[in-house]
């Protein structure tokens, strides 16, 4: 999967920092009409599958920037430790668009990340 970002770094700092992923990748590369980009890959720690950041260029990708999804939660990261997840986010000033709350699933709440993509913390 790929998630457009307005910046490369600033979404390694967000998945690595705070979302405690793993930096599998980061290699210099080149766009299809060879324009310089990066390869960047995160994903969660010993996980094989992983998210590919892409850096918006032109005006298309950067209005697509925190809108993959139309609104609506498109990202699911579940957690063995919800209160402890969710307060980290909390401190690292994570917005939360829903209160925790217990469905048949799990313990859930959305947050928003850095670009507005909203995501669905599982527990």
């Amino acid at each position: 999967m790929t998630l457009i970002v307005d910046s490369y770094d600033d979404a390694i700092r967000f998945f690595v920092d705070v979302l405690q992923f793993e930096l599998a990748e980061d290699s210099p590369s080149l766009t299809n009409d060879g324009q310089p980009k990066r390869w960047v890959v995160v994903r969660p720690p010993g996980e094989k599958t992983g998210i590919l950041l892409a850096q918006a260029r032109g005006a298309e990708q950067t209005r697509a920037v925190g809108e993959q999804f139309a609104g609506r939660v498109g990202m699911f990261l579940r957690v063995s430790d919800f209160d402890s997840v969710h307060a980290k986010l909390i401190e690292h000033g994570i917005e939360f668009v829903s209160e925790p709350r217990n469905e048949s699933y799990g313990r859930v709440a959305v947050f928003v990340d850095p670009w507005g993509n909203r995501w669905d913390l599982l527990g």
